[in-house]
Parts: C-alpha cells; structure tokens; sequence
C-alpha cells in the first residue's frame, strides 16, 4: 500500500474517532453551541447529510495526503507526533480562518462557550492527529 492510500485509510478512522467524540460531546449537552456539521451545514446550503460528507472527505483525504506528505514511510519517525502536529496545524487553521468565516470571531471566541472553544477543538484535533498517526504507523509497518 502506497503512503496516500495509508495516509486516507488512516484519517479516515481518525475522523471516525473525531466524530464519535463530537456525538458523546452533544449526548451529554457539553458546549452546545460547538456543533460542528451544523456549522458545515450553515456554510453549505443547509443540509446536514452534505456537511457529513464534507466532514468526512476534509479528515480522510485532506488530512491523509497531508500526513502522507510530511511522515513519508521513514519508520525511524515518531508517526503519532506527526499526526499530532498534523492535528494542530488543522485546528489553527480552523481557529483563524473557519471561525472568523462562520462569523464565531478569532479562535471562535464569539462563541458562547467562549475560551471552551479552542481548548476543547484542540484536544478534539490532538486526539484526531495521535489516532492518524497511531494508525498511519501500523499501516506503513505492515507494507
């Protein structure tokens, strides 16, 4: 399996775990006003299902060509730090430039839940980025 096709298979079972969380997060009613696809779906014409899609196609090929791109199949790395870092590099670009997009202000500090915000999208994309690269490492090992 080439470094892509690992990269996507494993942000895809990143995004997998990112989403869970975001559902157990809206279970238990923790910062409502963070709801990612409604957001998506604000942005996109309204439809939920299309912003699922989206969520989907941005974690498992945008983040997967990225990761595939900066770890390369170099097992001498530390794959789950390059995830990670992978993970913080999404969620800066997310705070400075989705957020003031969606009309959340910086950081998303307009937000309700205020300083919540980039603290909690920032242990949502370190878990997404040590979770890609977990899986990313198995997956090169294996080829």
């Amino acid at each position: 399996m080439n470094k892509y096709m690992a990269g996507i298979i494993a942000a895809f079972i990143a995004t997998i775990v990112m989403s869970l969380l975001l559902m157990l997060k809206s279970a238990i009613g923790l910062m409502p006003d963070l709801d990612i696809i409604a957001m998506l779906a604000s942005m996109m014409g309204g439809s939920h299902i299309i912003a699922w899609i989206a969520h989907f196609m941005i974690g498992s090929i945008g983040y997967g060509i990225v990761m595939a791109l900066i770890a390369g199949t170099d097992r001498s790395k530390n794959f789950t730090l390059t995830g990670a870092m992978v993970g913080a590099i999404g969620w800066f670009m997310m705070m400075i430039a989705i957020m003031p997009m969606m009309g959340n202000g910086l950081f998303g500090l307009s937000m309700p839940s205020g300083i919540m915000i980039p603290i909690a999208t920032l242990m949502l994309h370190l878990v997404f980025g040590a979770v890609l690269g977990k899986v990313y490492a198995k997956l090169v090992a294996a080829h």
